[in-house]
């Protein structure tokens, strides 16, 4: 219950005798047994006349025997009978207290009084166990008062957690503890589908014990779903291998149940597997043991032991030995006390406003506007430049049909003439912008400069795809016409025709078919389509990512290096293009045949660009200082650092590894900052190429010795040699403009955390950076005044520096990976964050989506154990960091929402690396949100 209390009144209302047996006296008011104690116990009356139990004290009476009017405690030895006088308040307003509401009070204290009574009978001594525990325990005194003091305080505990339940914060926790989650029956019927699944498993009527959890949708968690079997069994008295149609429906009902209480004794059920009504720590380890299977948490299963001690430890501070229903409740109840450390960002009504801004209702014209206003502000750099794009090979193919449609072989060869030659016209073009965007020293620089703001160079990939696309379309448009158009009509028409048009062309004798294709021309053509449609097909996403799946020794086709080698073709392709170009039937003179004239340019770049990288990566010179392989098929490198390789955080660099490939470079984010000595790189097995090249540096790494990570891992001391690396960059990426934004928010999924590290490292590098030239400038200032100096010249200096280190006031990163394991790749950073953002400028939220979400009775007690191990210690049991993690997947909703409400009036840059799916939701999100308010979202993604 919340709010202070209106009135406080103290009276005796309970006793406790010195007998081992405990009883109650009287209330305020009656007669008092000689062998009995008063205790004076302090109630709280709340705004909703509820009353809460405060404290539990002895009893002070005032002697009036004595003449002296002094305060006596009562003894608890007292044998002769006494006629005291109960202590009242001298406040005026506890004697003017209503008579009413004293009776009202009186009443509450003579039913707490009786269940005191009956909750002190319940436990004797005839409880060996209790017994056992309680003879160790420090609270034992060698009789049976400390026996009793436990007991009573426990009791006392119950009464104020069932009214503390009241409580509105308590409403969220008591709608949790679900059995059954949503996505499992997919909103659905559930019992429909229970039904259903019923028929396809039972076996003479009766469903098996080892068929329950595939039958209500627990298919992941079959050992959870089975002590659950035994539970529901253990209510029915019966310890059975199948049930009936009527004793599953009994089964459901019970699973399903709306009412809190009654999911909670279930859940209390399967732990209690004795049925004593207690639950020991032995119990508590099994059932950790249990949920931390269900989510597949294997670390914390070795862990289980430790943390049934910790809850037994808060659960338990009597060392009675066991706990009850009601203490696993207040435990849950409290859960969200103990997360106190991780709230949620707040709500402002300046952000409900901006939201509801979004609700209100326009008309279609209106909506269909404002979409379209919006749509074009989000890709106005996308949209000018392929527009352009467009426009000249619009231009170009009219250019070009028209002129052909001049010539006099149109009138032989119609109009596919003039369209084959305009498709021509345009694969001269793409064939030259195809190699631009795959300059990419030319891009990174680019970046920096003017261009960088109206042209969107973190897209050149998907422009080098487009032009792609294009350049399919201009092949079969100009082969197609020429092969199954031009040719055949050429061959056919009369001599009389022939001689007249097409002889100054093709020569004084018509050619026949074959003697078309075998020409120079025809060759070259032919032998280019063949390339191009080999290199286009496994550079398709299906071949590249191997989701084609070939009989060996066919399965060598598909992969990234079947993509890698076959885009290789095109060195011949441009050649054969060159040689294509120069021997045209139509086209005579030299300066018209302009093949080369487009390509000589981007092909002299792109070739410096490959000569460039060569060299620069020859005298690149690393050395390996650590190896290490984490959890996830994770390979992480840190190497020397050139001195001429300099960076931005959120750029890559390309590896290669000649002992794997003398050939192959990889691109790899660097997850170092610009500040470290060092670069380091982390590498997931995805593919041929990194599988092979862990294999190699497993090799090479040793075992670590005691005291360390059971980690593989190789450093400058390893005796083995270790492989040799290769480096080429930097390169330019969305990421690395982060400094733009007044706010950030960084998601990663799995290993696209990569690029965020660096970031966060930087702006961490940034924050201590500030704090020491803080600190520097605080003693110059001090110095100088104690001087008499009035000079603040050096103030006024670091100040725009400070100012612009900081421009980036706030960054929230979000972590989204299915495996625990993930968490080792990057716990020295989030603990390093954790200790040194004095500041609070970086806030980082770790998601595990393989734990079932938070309110499922899987993860219930899990997320019990986290809050309070954070609490106690300030270390995540997941993570092993002390950032908190999260169950299931971030609603992006609510995350945006917060940022809205908390940053009004900012710039918020949202970068994201991780699969394509996601970043389509982030887009449209940010989309969305940008129509709603003053806060502006702008959103860049990478893929890997």
């Amino acid at each position: 219950m919340r709010g202070s209390p209106k009135h406080e009144r103290r009276w005796a209302s309970d006793t406790v005798p010195g007998k081992p047996t405990v009883s109650t006296g009287t209330s305020p008011g009656t007669d008092s047994n000689p062998a009995e104690e008063y205790v004076e116990v302090t109630l709280d009356l709340q705004d909703d006349n509820t009353i809460v139990l405060r404290s539990v004290e002895p009893a002070t009476f005032i002697n009036i025997e004595d003449g002296t009017g002094a305060e006596t405690p009562v003894s608890v030895s007292a044998s002769e009978t006494r006629s005291p006088t109960i202590r009242r308040s001298s406040s005026n307003k506890i004697l003017h207290f209503s008579q009413e509401l004293k009776a009202e009070a009186v009443a509450k204290a003579r039913q707490f009084s009786q269940e005191l009574k009956a909750e002190l009978r319940r436990f004797s001594w005839s409880h060996g166990h209790a017994a056992k525990v309680l003879s160790a325990s420090p609270c034992n005194d060698g009789g049976g008062g400390g026996f009793e003091s436990a007991l009573a305080a426990r009791a006392l505990r119950k009464q104020r957690a069932q009214l503390d339940r009241t409580r509105s914060s308590a409403q969220k926790a008591l709608r949790g503890l679900r059995f059954i989650s949503n996505s499992e029956t997919n909103g659905v019927d559930a019992w429909n589908e229970v039904q259903s699944n019923y028929e396809k498993l039972a076996k003479d009527g009766y469903l098996y014990r080892a068929d329950f959890a595939q039958c209500i949708g627990m298919r992941d968690s079959k050992e959870f779903a089975l002590e659950l079997f035994d539970a529901l069994g253990r209510r029915r008295r019966l310890k059975v291998n199948k049930i009936s149609r009527d004793e599953l429906y009994e089964f459901w009902s019970q699973i399903t149940d709306q009412s809190f209480d009654s999911r909670l004794q279930i859940f209390f059920d399967m732990v209690d597997k004795n049925e004593d009504g207690r639950i020991t720590e032995e119990e508590v380890k099994e059932i950790i043991m249990l949920s931390a299977s269900a989510n597949k948490l294997s670390r914390l299963k070795e862990q289980a032991e430790e943390y049934a001690a910790l809850i037994m430890e808060e659960l338990d501070p009597e060392r009675l030995g066991y706990i009850e229903i009601w203490q696993l409740e207040t435990l849950l109840l409290q859960k969200d006390t103990y997360l106190s450390y991780s709230q949620a960002l707040s709500y402002t009504s300046q952000a409900l406003s901006q939201n509801l801004q979004g609700l209100r209702k326009r008309g279609p014209i209106r909506r269909l506007s404002t979409r379209l206003i919006y749509f074009v502000q989000e890709n106005w750099r996308r949209i000018w430049v392929l527009a352009l794009w467009a426009l000249i090979m619009i231009g170009l193919f009219t250019w070009k049909f028209l002129q052909y449609k001049q010539k006099n072989a149109f009138k032989v060869m119609g109009y596919c003439l003039p369209t084959a030659k305009g498709a021509a016209e345009t694969l001269k073009l793409n064939m030259a912008l195809i190699l631009l965007p795959m300059c990419r020293n030319t891009i990174t620089w680019l970046r920096s400069t003017r261009l960088g703001y109206s042209v969107p160079f973190d897209d050149n990939v998907n422009f080098h795809k487009t032009i792609a696309a294009a350049i399919v379309i201009g092949v079969i448009l100009h082969a197609g016409n020429h092969l199954a158009c031009d040719f055949p009509r050429l061959i056919n028409s009369s001599d009389e025709v022939y001689r007249k048009y097409l002889r100054d062309d093709f020569g004084g004798q018509k050619p026949t078919y074959a003697e078309l294709a075998r020409g120079a021309e025809g060759v070259t053509g032919i032998v280019m389509v063949v390339l191009m449609a080999i290199a286009f097909t496994l550079a398709t996403r299906w071949f590249r990512r191997s989701l084609v799946k070939f009989p060996k020794p066919f399965d060598r086709l598909t992969g990234f290096n079947a993509f890698w080698y076959s885009h290789h073709l095109f060195v011949l392709v441009y050649i054969l293009l060159i040689i294509h170009g120069v021997f045209l039937y139509l086209v005579h003179k030299w300066y018209l045949k302009t093949t080369w004239m487009y390509l000589s340019v981007p092909v002299l770049l792109y070739a410096g660009e490959r000569a460039l990288r060569y060299f620069r990566s020859r005298s690149y010179t690393v050395q390996l200082r650590k190896v290490a392989i984490y959890p996830g098929n994770v390979l992480t490198l840190q190497m020397s650092k050139p001195s001429q390789f300099r960076y931005k955080s959120g750029q890559y660099m390309f590896v290669q590894c000649p002992a794997v490939s003398p050939f192959e470079w990889h691109p790899f984010s660097i997850t170092s900052a610009p500040g470290d000595d060092y670069l380091s790189v982390h590498i997931r097995q995805l593919g041929d190429w990194t599988q092979e090249l862990k294999r190699v540096f497993s090799e090479a790494c040793e075992r670590p010795v005691a005291g360390k990570s059971g980690l593989l891992r190789a450093d400058e001391t390893t005796k083995k040699s270790l492989p040799k690396l290769l480096i080429d960059g930097p390169y330019g990426a969305p990421a690395q403009d982060y400094r733009k934004y007044d706010v950030l928010l960084l998601v990663g999924l799995g290993i696209g955390a990569t690029p965020f590290i660096s970031i966060l490292k930087d702006l961490l590098n940034n924050i201590v950076k500030t704090e020491q030239e803080d600190l520097e400038s605080d003693i110059s200032r001090t110095s100088n005044f104690s001087a008499g100096s009035n000079d603040a010249s050096t103030h006024n200096r670091t100040s725009p520096k400070l100012k612009k280190i900081l421009r980036t006031t706030n960054a929230y990163f979000y972590w989204v990976t299915r495996e625990q394991g993930s968490f080792d790749w990057f716990k020295g950073v989030m603990n390093e964050v954790a200790d040194l953002d004095q500041m609070g400028v970086i806030e980082m939220h770790n998601y595990l989506t393989s734990v079932y979400e938070e309110g499922d009775a899987r993860s219930a007690l899990i997320t019990m154990v986290q809050a309070l191990n954070h609490a106690k210690n300030g270390v995540d049991i997941v993570s092993g960091t002390r950032v908190r993690t999260h169950f299931a997947r971030p609603n992006w909703k609510k995350v945006l929402s917060k940022l809205c409400s908390k940053h009004c009036n900012a710039r918020i840059g949202v970068f994201y690396c991780g699969a394509p799916v996601l970043a389509k939701e982030l887009s449209k999100l940010c989309y969305e949100f940008n129509q709603k308010g003053s806060t502006k979202f702008e959103f860049h993604k990478e893929h890997f």
